[in-house]
């Protein structure tokens, strides 16, 4: 295999984050005595929440701003009275809670054990890192780089310069990055000079100038006999 690190996006490429999502809403606002909220309010949500994440690509918002401004607009909108802030540090931490394995993850990742592995994340640091410490990868990683600690995120070149410099790469031709986002994981990993993967289970069409070096649609056919499935 011409690769000696793999680099993984967490969120729907390793981890099924519709159903942390699910979980982590329905509890929060559970706490908060709403406990239909998550069924009355999730779609109001995801699209509030979908505008904010392609922002902060677009460096039009900050990881910090998004965390209270997605809970305030819809709060706003559904004219609901609670604390947009303390209700967005209590979703953070029960997201830290829900570990929900995407299908073939882990035998995917036991045919890699020969290899460097780690994870670069745009999600929240404390979140993602219990996430992966609570499931079966918690010892399958040398590093979990996450925007928030970097200050920086993908597709931004610097996250993925932070990146080789703390795992000590100096050979850009021997990473490949992982992910089910074109124009965060893909995108980046173009904008660093390094091969990527597009994980692309449900077939959607690249209608993009994106280009992927490898595009898979399950794990399997990511780890076949330890080579690199190329469509």
């Amino acid at each position: 295999m011409p690769y000696d690190l793999f680099l993984f996006d967490l969120d729907d490429t390793l981890f099924d984050f519709a159903e942390t999502e699910k979980h982590a809403l329905h509890h929060t606002f559970q706490f908060y005595d709403l406990p239909n909220g998550f069924n009355e309010y999730r779609e109001s949500y995801r699209a509030i929440s979908s505008v904010l994440w392609d922002d902060l690509e677009q460096d039009r918002t900050t990881l910090e701003e998004l965390k209270v401004e997605r809970f305030r607009r819809l709060f706003a909108e559904h004219q609901l009275e609670l604390d947009a802030m303390q209700f967005g540090e209590l979703y953070i931490e029960n997201l830290g809670k829900e570990s929900h394995l995407i299908e073939g993850v882990e035998e995917m990742l036991a045919g890699l054990a020969d290899y460097r592995l780690a994870v670069l994340t745009n999600g929240f640091t404390l979140a993602q890192h219990a996430r992966v410490a609570g499931s079966s990868l918690r010892n399958t990683f040398e590093a979990i780089i996450a925007s928030e600690e970097t200050g920086f995120k993908k597709p931004q070149v610097e996250i993925f310069d932070y990146t080789f410099e703390k795992l000590g790469i100096t050979d850009k031709s021997r990473v490949l990055m992982v992910g089910d986002s074109l124009t965060s994981d893909i995108q980046g990993g173009c904008n660093a000079g390094i091969d990527t993967c597009w994980f692309n289970p449900s077939g959607r069409i690249n209608n993009s100038a994106i280009q992927p070096s490898y595009e898979i649609r399950s794990w399997a056919e990511f780890s076949f006999g330890r080579q690199v499935v190329q469509l």
